[in-house]
């Protein structure tokens, strides 16, 4: 495709997505602004990533380190915290400091291994998947030795599939408490993914499970006042998740659509 037709047709497919996270948002009294579009780029080539920030997707999410870092060194990433000012951009594959030069903000939304920390830490501060204590002092120990913050969610696997990676809920709590003990971890909130079914009421849930174990988190005080976000909902049922409370939807095949390798 040329690449000005693969343009309009992200551009419509992104319309028609957000168009389903507003709808879902009036039915229940939310306010779409609260809902954070995250493209999921795991099968997209780079040209396309380009695209996609030619029409407004900044918010990026790799599911391997190896391939988050390859892009970001490529394409760009900005440093950006996940909720503050933009700062300066840094790292490999940094762009010019230009106000019209787009450079995405990468998220970490896949399993994390403990000695990949070091190397994603240059590219990205946002981690959707922490799943445990030891994983998250290693966060902790690099961040310190570099001086930042990061901000995370821990991943939990409400639907118990073995098959998942993920905190099972009865150990939340103790997950969530080691992770406050991490001065360099913001905790952000909670994460999972729903067992894959064509009919996205299957997944709902799963999805208000997380939305009253967060509530049961805050309450209990178990987790801080900044810990209020759940990064839930994809393609095939992100209308629910919204729905459920979703602040964090992560969409990849809704958003490419009908759209074939660009031409360049």
């Amino acid at each position: 495709m040329e690449r000005s037709d693969v343009v309009k047709r992200l551009r419509d497919n992104l319309e028609r997505v957000r168009g389903t996270i507003t709808d879902a948002c009036r039915r229940t009294g939310r306010d779409p602004a609260a809902v954070r579009l995250v493209a999921v780029t795991k099968y997209v080539d780079l040209d396309l990533i380009g695209a996609l920030l030619d029409v407004g997707v900044h918010e990026l999410g790799e599911n391997r380190v190896q391939q988050l870092v390859q892009r970001a060194e490529r394409v760009g990433a900005t440093m950006a915290e996940l909720f503050g000012p933009e700062p300066e951009r840094s790292g490999p594959g940094e762009r010019p400091p230009d106000a019209s030069v787009a450079v995405p903000r990468w998220h970490m939304i896949g399993h994390l291994q403990r000695n990949k920390v070091k190397t994603l830490l240059g590219h990205t501060r946002i981690i959707h998947s922490l799943d445990s204590p030891r994983l998250a002092r290693e966060v902790q120990k690099v961040a310190e030795a570099r001086d930042l913050m990061v901000d995370a969610f821990v991943e939990v696997n409400v639907a118990e599939e073995e098959s998942k990676y993920g905190v099972a809920v009865p150990e939340v709590e103790a997950v969530a408490e080691a992770v406050g003990t991490c001065d360099r971890i913001r905790l952000r909130g909670l994460m999972t993914m729903a067992p894959f079914d064509p009919d996205p009421e299957a997944a709902r849930p799963h999805f208000a499970r997380l939305r009253e174990l967060l509530e049961r988190l805050r309450q209990g005080g178990a987790v801080g006042p900044d810990c209020t976000h759940l990064s839930m909902g994809m393609t095939q049922d992100y209308g629910v998740a919204v729905q459920e409370g979703a602040t964090f939807v992560r969409i990849g095949s809704a958003l490419y659509e009908g759209v074939s390798q660009v031409v360049t």
